[in-house]
């Protein structure tokens, strides 16, 4: 069939996702617009353009007390850290669960579902005591240890189901020819599995980048305070509401996400490329 003529057939869906998208399309636009303008309430075209919005990047505004520049490296530690916790311990657990003979390893795995299960405002209270015990309230090191042991349940899962897809053969040849468990495992399996480390990587990343529940009640001071818990402080203050600067902050807030997807929307797409066979 020509490309011209797939085009054809494919032009009335295109049509109509683009107008279910417009109204989307036309918040967006007008929720930047609104960051960089002032405008008269009951209209929709700008009076002035002006960055005032946006002087919570160089002052601390009256709805919180936190230095923006500190809560977004919080945010950045917080994130990263944890991303990288999960991706370490899920690749040697999610090996060993795919690949070793482990007693009651169905026990196990099954263990790990029901972890996954709980919710996280039902063990809250219980974390809370924990923390505040061994010190670590309000502290970043304490909300990054409960995040990663949170979401360890999901990564070991997804890096088991990627190891399962790549075939003994690989690992034997190596072995055979001499290479040690650890040296077939990092130079032979590992990039068998790349989509799947690098999809797990994005996923921590995010779903760091957007907790609110643990942040809030493990690290509501603002030596550890996130993004997150930063906008949300200025939501519940409502003696001065300002809805242009809180647009400004949540824009802010979201840059970093759409940067993490447009550098790695490729190995997204390809999440299901590892375990080559043959």
């Amino acid at each position: 069939m020509p490309i011209q003529s797939r085009n054809f057939k494919a032009a009335p869906m295109i049509i109509l996702l683009s107008l279910l998208s417009l109204p989307l399309l036309i918040m967006c636009f007008y929720l930047i617009v609104d960051t960089i303008t002032n405008t008269q309430p009951g209209t929709l075209i700008p009076d002035e353009i002006t960055f005032e919005h946006w002087r919570f990047l160089w002052q601390t505004t009256e709805n919180s007390s936190a230095n923006i520049w500190r809560v977004t490296l919080n945010t950045f530690v917080f994130s990263i850290t944890t991303a990288t916790t999960i991706l370490a311990i899920s690749l040697t657990a999610g090996y060993a669960l795919s690949r070793l003979n482990i007693p009651f390893r169905r026990f196990f795995l099954s263990g790990l579902i029901m972890l996954h299960a709980f919710p996280t405002i039902t063990l809250i209270i219980a974390i809370f005591l924990i923390l505040q015990t061994l010190g670590l309230y309000d502290s970043l090191i304490g909300v990054i240890m409960v995040k990663s042991a949170l979401e360890l349940p999901f990564g070991i899962w997804i890096m088991k189901g990627f190891y399962d897809n790549v075939p003994w053969e690989i690992e034997m040849a190596g072995v055979q020819d001499g290479a040690s468990r650890f040296t077939v495992w990092r130079k032979l399996v590992l990039p068998q599995v790349q989509p799947g480390m690098m999809a797990l990587l994005v996923f921590s990343f995010l779903t760091a980048w957007s907790e609110l529940v643990l942040p809030l009640v493990l690290a509501p001071g603002n030596k550890s305070q996130v993004l997150s818990v930063y906008l949300a402080t200025m939501l519940a203050d409502e003696s001065s509401i300002d809805f242009n600067l809180m647009k400004s902050v949540g824009l802010f807030y979201v840059i970093p996400v759409i940067i993490t997807y447009m550098i790695f929307q490729r190995k997204l797409m390809n999440i299901y490329g590892g375990g080559t066979k043959g």
